[in-house]
């Protein structure tokens, strides 16, 4: 996800829409969303011609797995459940690393104050909605009391408009982007690159190594997953030895 930073316009980001089939433990899908598309390439018509806008002028936001950048960076995601791990505030707090967390209300809530110190130390809040449900084929407007709940919370326990939202099991419809849109949010953000209960990473697509500009999600709820720092120290690795580095998603969507 926590999404690519040359930097992309906002006209060219406004020009993605990309449904995607992700793998993570945490997050699978019930059924696949459709191609993978990159950056910049065409967007799909929406589910009727009145459906292309949030409303009125409004467009709909992009859904990314990857940015397109030459900078040689990559993005660290986190869902629910990271803060469970006490060392990894340490961690990001020793490496300032530049990471994403995208919190759904009732898992977070009671860790609240232990995300807030994840924030202090350079992590970026955005949006996983307020229950974790399966968004798509709700109607519109179940969608945007997920979402837009989600952004009064966020609004509320730590004075942040989130911009980014990542949809539950990776599920999505044009409803949701259209809801999305009415809550200000800017782009819906999904992962090219996942890191496995084992520390391994596995991709949605395309080859299976890291690239400029990809999206990583770290599943911190895999029931025999090892230690999250410990995997986080492994994956930081694997990203220098690949000649990238962590950099802040939201410098870049």
């Amino acid at each position: 996800m926590r999404r690519g930073r040359s930097r992309p316009a906002g006209a060219a980001l406004a020009a993605l829409l990309l449904p995607l089939l992700p793998l993570t433990a945490c997050d699978r899908p019930a059924a696949p969303a459709g191609p993978a598309a990159a950056a910049g390439d065409p967007v799909p018509d929406g589910d009727q011609a009145g459906d292309r806008a949030g409303g009125p002028g409004r467009p709909l936001p992009p859904v990314v797995d990857h940015v397109r950048t030459t900078d040689r960076v990559v993005f660290l995601t986190y869902d629910d459940g990271a803060e469970r791990d006490p060392a990894l505030a340490g961690l990001i707090r020793e490496r300032r690393l530049p990471v994403t967390l995208f919190l759904t209300d009732t898992v977070a809530g009671p860790a609240y104050g232990d995300l807030a110190r994840l924030r202090s130390v350079g992590a970026g809040l955005q949006n996983h909605t307020l229950d974790h449900r399966f968004l798509r084929g709700l109607p519109y407007a179940g969608q945007r009391a997920e979402i837009c709940g989600q952004q009064t919370k966020l609004t509320s326990r730590f004075g942040v408009r989130a911009r980014l939202l990542r949809p539950p099991h990776g599920t999505y419809d044009t409803t949701t982007l259209r809801a999305a849109a009415d809550c200000g949010i800017t782009a819906l953000v999904l992962w090219r690159a996942a890191l496995d209960a084992d520390g391994g990473l596995t991709y949605t697509r395309g080859e299976h190594r890291l690239h400029p500009g990809d999206i990583i999600a770290v599943d911190p709820d895999h029931p025999a997953a090892t230690h999250m720092t410990a995997r986080t120290e492994r994956l930081l690795k694997t990203i220098e030895e690949q000649g990238l580095r962590v950099a802040r998603m939201e410098d870049y969507l």
